[in-house]
């Protein structure tokens, strides 16, 4: 898989909130972390706990892709997140480096 097809497959797994597909992209020991900050969460199953939580806690949860920069293994997506119709609204910079054909890690901006 392409690191496009890779980004591409977890955002639609996200607003599906397919939790199983959406952890499927990530390497085993990937991280999340705020841009030059802390690793928030860190492996698959860190990650998998942090999303089935958010889906639990926000079932329309949804993200709308703004714009997307693919330079080679790293794909910057822009996003609106909307956590439910008439809801918490923000936006957020997701920059994924991926290797080995899996995401390695996502650092967000907010």
């Amino acid at each position: 898989m392409s690191p496009l097809d890779l980004v591409k497959g977890q955002f639609d797994a996200y607003n599906a909130q397919d939790v199983e597909r959406f952890c499927s992209f990530f390497a085993d020991d990937a991280a999340l972390a705020g841009l030059n900050g802390a690793v928030t969460a860190q492996g698959l199953q860190a990650i998998h706990e942090r999303h089935a939580k958010l889906f639990a806690q926000h079932p329309k949860n949804k993200a709308i892709l703004l714009h997307r920069i693919v330079l080679g293994n790293v794909i910057i997506d822009h996003e609106d997140v909307e956590r439910a119709p008439g809801g918490e609204r923000f936006q957020v910079a997701a920059i994924y480096t991926i290797a080995d054909g899996k995401i390695v890690r996502v650092d967000y901006v907010r």
